[in-house]
């Protein structure tokens, strides 16, 4: 009998146990319900997405001016000799820019974790303009001697500190709106901005060089496009203050959000914006994104700003004539960069990331031998060849980043190691290229360049998790109708047993 007895109590006390188990693992995986899922409204995302879009392809217009006037700034900031010497202290003045761009997203992206992804994409405007402004009004060397270089080099810090901010939050803002079925596609549209401000800034760049000549251009039209950076950064200001924040960051920071929706535990609840936190906690992942983004980046300014710059000093090609062969080659990736986003979101950003840098593996060598043929032809063969595989990046790229962090830190996470690796990889890109070529005496080293880079990006994206049609890391599952959240709460719900 006291062994029946015991038997029972052991019995009752498994019982107990395992009742205990259930409710401590409701609590931590609890049941998802209607109010933990974000339905998006279609209008609010373009909304967000075309302010986040235009005001990034006008930053790149401002940064990308630079890019495509190297030769004259060389001729006008610095003191005549060789001209080498020139384009080399051009593009160490493009490269310094990036020294502070890890300082602004140590400073941009804990304050957008903090305060908001709007009012830090609104700042970063702001301070863009005003430095591309102030460029277009430094007098040249001849002038003002010694002080020339030096306002110029204090501006393109201004450039570089407001650009730490810009890719990390506008990224965020869209992958934060977007539903999770369509981040990439999305997505997406933040690079075809990217694409069109470099594609404007270079379209500037050809119809000046063609009307005024390069006396003219020397003397006082170079300062044109920099000028006008002033009223397109009020138009990007306008949209972007327009926007309501983001419906991620509202709920991280609604209180009765979480206490009415205990359930909802997958919703970050603070935003420390704590850089010793962001290193200490996430710095498996902070390095996937350096690795991600030099790799991205060292053929993204290899192509979209050193090329030109390759194709007439190097090859002997006609200014114009380059930047009408990049031109071609960006519009043609802005017609596609969409479908890609569109791929990514039904294959998985894995397949696509793996694809372009692949791509950049195999035909980089390829496409230069092309490229040095000279013909019209096969110059712009090989730059689509490197702009296909680079275009699988892109549409690619900015759905993949924010998913590597959570909402409480996604900002300063990505602002952060977007920058440090932009820093350290592509704005020296094309400096190294050019000091190498020079070293070297070989017209190959953007292949080999791009080549190692393409290494490190395949090793990168093999280390990555999939993101594609998951939600963001730290908030709430994000969908387009009330239909379909109510399909994925009844997904959740078990069948009744009779």
């Amino acid at each position: 009998m006291a062994a029946h007895e015991e038997t029972e109590a052991d019995t009752e006390a498994v019982k107990r146990h395992r009742a205990l188990f259930r409710a401590v693992r409701r609590r931590k995986n609890p049941p998802l319900r209607r109010t933990d899922i974000t339905v998006t409204d279609e209008a609010a995302v373009k909304r967000a997405v075309k302010a986040a879009s235009l005001g990034n392809a006008m930053e790149w217009f401002d940064f990308g001016i630079y890019s495509y006037l190297a030769v004259t700034i060389g001729h006008v900031f610095f003191p005549s000799g060789n001209d080498t010497v020139q384009l080399v202290s051009s593009f160490a003045t493009f490269a310094v820019s990036f020294l502070v761009r890890p300082i602004g997203g140590m400073v941009f992206g804990p304050m957008g974790d903090k305060i908001g992804r709007k009012k830090v994409l609104a700042l970063t405007m702001i301070l863009m303009a005003v430095g591309t402004l102030a460029i277009g009004l430094i007098p040249s060397y001849a002038t003002i001697g010694f002080w020339a270089p030096v306002l110029l080099i204090f501006f393109r810090l201004v450039q570089g500190f407001s650009t730490g901010g810009e890719y990390g939050g506008a990224s965020t803002f869209i992958a934060e709106y977007a539903p999770d079925k369509r981040r990439g596609y999305f997505g997406s549209f933040l690079e075809m901005g990217t694409l069109a401000g470099y594609t404007g800034a270079a379209g500037l760049v050809l119809i000046l060089n063609s009307a005024l000549g390069s006396d003219s251009m020397e003397s006082w039209g170079w300062r044109i496009p920099f000028l006008v950076a002033g009223p397109l950064g009020l138009v990007g200001l306008y949209l972007r203050l327009r926007l309501d924040e983001t419906p991620a960051f509202q709920k991280m920071e609604d209180a009765t959000f979480h206490s009415a929706s205990e359930g909802a535990s997958t919703v970050e609840t603070t935003a420390k914006g704590d850089l010793a936190k962001i290193f200490r906690d996430h710095w498996p992942k902070l390095v996937l994104c350096i690795a991600l983004v030099g790799a991205y980046n060292i053929t993204d300014y290899m192509l979209l700003s050193y090329m030109p710059t390759y194709l007439s000093d190097e090859l002997g090609y006609d200014d114009s004539h380059g930047l009408l062969i990049l031109i071609a080659t960006m519009v043609i990736l802005m017609l596609i960069i969409t479908q890609v986003g569109r791929l990514s979101d039904r294959f998985g950003r894995k397949p696509l990331l793996m694809t372009g840098m692949v791509g950049f593996l195999v035909v980089s060598i390829p496409a230069f031998l092309l490229i040095k043929q000279g013909s019209l032809i096969a110059v712009s063969g090989g730059m689509l060849l490197l702009g296909l595989s680079l275009v699988c990046l892109l549409g690619t790229m900015s759905a993949t980043l924010p998913a590597l962090f959570p909402t409480s830190v996604r900002y300063g996470s990505l602002s952060v190691g977007y920058n440090l690796s932009a820093s350290l990889f592509g704005g020296t890109a094309p400096l190294v290229i050019t000091s190498l070529i020079s070293i070297t005496g070989t017209d190959m080293i953007p292949a080999y360049y791009s080549m190692a880079a393409a290494v490190v990006g395949v090793i990168a994206v093999a280390c990555m998790k999939e993101t594609a049609q998951k939600p963001l890391e730290g908030s709430p599952p994000s969908v387009e109708t009330k239909e379909e959240a109510a399909e994925m709460v009844e997904a959740q719900t078990p069948a009744p047993k009779f």
